[in-house]
């Protein structure tokens, strides 16, 4: 039996001045309480209960050794609590799209740091998905469904692929109604592979002659409400211009399913508690975001 458990168990027995009442108190067999009993006597060499028909009763002995196994046990706790919390502290290596990461994941940093003060953190703002291990990455914000089944994924929402354009390049080219209307407008595209230029709806596939290819999410962004074109983007990436009316949402009817939005770490097994402290803190802040709740 583990030494712990056996002054658990001889606390309760002086407790219970039973030893089936002590037994039964911590889910073990009356062989097992009786057997703890014997060792700690043969250990100490001397008696610790006196046996009567009725009752044990503590010698002078136990009740010294029960007080010591009190303090002992609740140092114990203490220490296990307390590991956690005071675990809390060191560096933390975290990453994000660019965007993302700048609009909703650094504001959450910095409110973590104000939480953990014995914490810091490295923010990697890339919209490419970097190799958790390989760059001693702890904890990385995914846009998308999972490629790698090794990966622990926790969920924090969803958003969604979506069309829009400025209410004056509307005004002057028109309103697409269904995809196959966008081959005939100027749209403005991300680099994809060489030769594929087409919006995919589902089933449907659109062919484009794109006006304008850039590389970055927020240069697309700044030509769609200049009038340049028609750009795809993720929900939340647009959803501040679509609130102030610089950017229209088109062919909603027509989106596809939305795509999950998750916190993802390596592993689950041993995890630093200032990990699963950065997990429990984010997972909460990021659930609230409106943009992470839409349609």
């Amino acid at each position: 039996m583990d030494r712990l458990d056996e002054l658990t168990l001889f606390v309760a027995i002086i407790d219970a001045g039973s030893l089936a009442a002590a037994a039964r108190r911590q889910r073990r067999s009356a062989a097992a309480a009786t057997r703890a009993l014997a060792s700690l006597e043969a250990r100490a060499g001397t008696r610790l209960v006196e046996r009567t028909t009725r009752r044990l009763a503590p010698t002078a002995a136990g009740l010294e050794l029960a007080e010591r196994a009190r303090a002992v046990l609740a140092g114990y706790a203490a220490a296990v609590s307390g590991a956690g919390r005071d675990a809390v502290r060191g560096l933390l290596r975290i990453t994000a799209p660019v965007l993302f990461g700048r609009k909703h994941v650094a504001p959450v940093v910095s409110g973590f740091l104000d939480a953990y003060q014995e914490t810091q953190v490295e923010l990697l703002l890339a919209d490419r998905n970097l190799d958790l291990v390989e760059e001693g990455i702890d904890v990385a914000l995914r846009i998308g469904r999972l490629a790698e089944s090794r990966l622990i994924a926790r969920p924090v929402g969803r958003v969604r692929q979506i069309v829009v354009a400025s209410p004056d390049y509307l005004a002057a080219r028109g309103t697409p109604h269904r995809p196959a209307d966008l081959a005939e407008h100027d749209t403005i595209q991300g680099f994809v592979r060489a030769g594929l230029r087409e919006w995919r709806f589902g089933a449907n596939r659109v062919r484009l002659t794109p006006r304008l290819i850039v590389n970055e999410v927020e240069a697309a962004l700044i030509a769609a409400r200049a009038g340049r074109g028609i750009a795809r983007v993720l929900s939340y990436q647009a959803a501040e211009d679509i609130a102030a009316g610089r950017l229209v949402r088109l062919l909603a009817d027509h989106e596809p399913p939305p795509v999950p939005v998750q916190l993802v770490t390596p592993s689950a097994d041993f995890r630093p508690a200032r990990v699963n402290a950065f997990l429990d803190f984010t997972t909460e802040a990021l659930r609230a975001l409106p943009v992470l709740r839409g349609p």
